[in-house]
């Protein structure tokens, strides 16, 4: 393929600025996109500023990806030139562990390949991400998009979507259940979204009491604001399921409690230093502390098909490609409601 116009972040201290790289020709399985779209992560910031010391420079980052198909190699049966088609934060895996054979590529025991800063299985270098004009990979892990949803808000669903998916439905969150989403961002109202829509009563918990009206909107039919002693209080022992999605250090205790007798709070947002557990707040109660990274493809694809039904799409800011590292600074202070999304028809 021709040389590939993106951004790239060369050294941790330095801006996002224009790059070119080389994408691969096709193989008989690959299928190359014409990327239209690309969400903005908040993953994408620290590995941009290799704050989780692993980046490997340049990187170009974007795993929130979605655009049009301009061809497939000669074996590709799954997809044909013209189809809408996303790429999320997977481009490989070993396909023959446990985890991959059960649709579980995120948890791939051999090392999954993320679609940046990734190493490619075959030696041949670094995975390059979605701040770029195209993208190449294996059509297993291609996944293909509805054209009855709007879709650079879909692009969103590629990570947040399915971060947010995933734990609510192995989890089996549903009617009658009680769910507590505790904090409203790019995962959180994404999180509100599903839970509602899967028939659960649903609360925001958050320490802004800006967000009430907000939470309202996105479906929430509760509000709690975790600062009111009273409020707080209110929910002791009452939900089956919460969903925290706050990368800030928080106190696990304190909502532990907010669980009742068999509850189950899961972690999909990754603060930056370890948090203190008490036992005391998991024994009493028989309630669990879990995780979830994430979907598979299978589970991803069955997402991206559960939006098309819902109407589910991401609430997105639309910027360009040269806005990005202004978008950075405002991630950081939570300026955006609740996904930028890069229009790549600016680069």
């Amino acid at each position: 393929m021709p040389a590939t116009k993106a951004y790239a972040a060369h050294t941790a201290t330095t801006p996002l600025e224009p790059w070119t790289l080389d994408r691969r020709t096709p193989k008989p399985h690959d299928v190359a996109i014409e990327i239209l779209y690309c969400g903005v992560c908040h993953s994408d910031l620290h590995f941009a500023r290799n704050e989780w010391g692993m980046t490997v420079f340049p990187v170009v980052p974007g795993h929130e990806i979605v655009g049009r198909v301009t061809a497939v190699g000669d074996h590709v049966k799954k997809f044909k030139v013209g189809d809408l088609a996303g790429i999320g934060c997977l481009v490989d895996s070993c396909r023959e562990c446990d985890n991959c054979k059960e649709g579980l590529e995120q948890y791939c025991s051999g090392g999954a390949v993320f679609s940046y800063n990734g190493y490619e299985r075959d030696g041949s270098g670094i995975t390059y991400g979605g701040y770029s004009k195209a993208i190449v990979a294996n059509e297993d892990f291609v996944l293909h998009i509805s054209d009855k949803l709007d879709l650079a808000a879909t692009a969103p669903l590629l990570c947040a979507g399915i971060t947010t998916y995933s734990p609510l439905r192995h989890w089996k969150v549903g009617k009658g259940m009680k769910v507590g989403i505790l904090g409203l961002g790019g995962l959180g109202h994404m999180g509100v979204k599903f839970a509602v829509s899967m028939g659960a009563e649903v609360t925001m918990l958050s320490h802004s009491p800006s967000k009430e009206a907000d939470a309202k909107r996105l479906g929430a039919h509760k509000f709690i604001l975790t600062s009111n002693e009273e409020q707080a209080k209110s929910v002791t022992g009452y939900f089956d399921f919460i969903l925290d999605t706050v990368s800030a250090p928080h106190d696990y205790n304190f909502y532990l409690g907010m669980l009742r007798t068999n509850g189950v709070m899961v972690c999909v947002g990754v603060p930056p230093e370890p948090a203190a557990l008490h036992p005391i707040s998991l024994i009493f109660g028989r309630k669990s502390l879990g995780g979830s990274l994430i979907g598979g493809i299978p589970e991803t694809q069955e997402m991206l098909d559960y939006c098309a039904e819902h109407n589910i799409v991401s609430d997105i800011e639309m910027i360009r490609m040269d806005q990005i590292n202004e978008a950075y600074e405002r991630l950081l202070k939570s300026d955006v409601k609740y996904r930028f999304v890069i229009d790549m028809a600016s680069l």
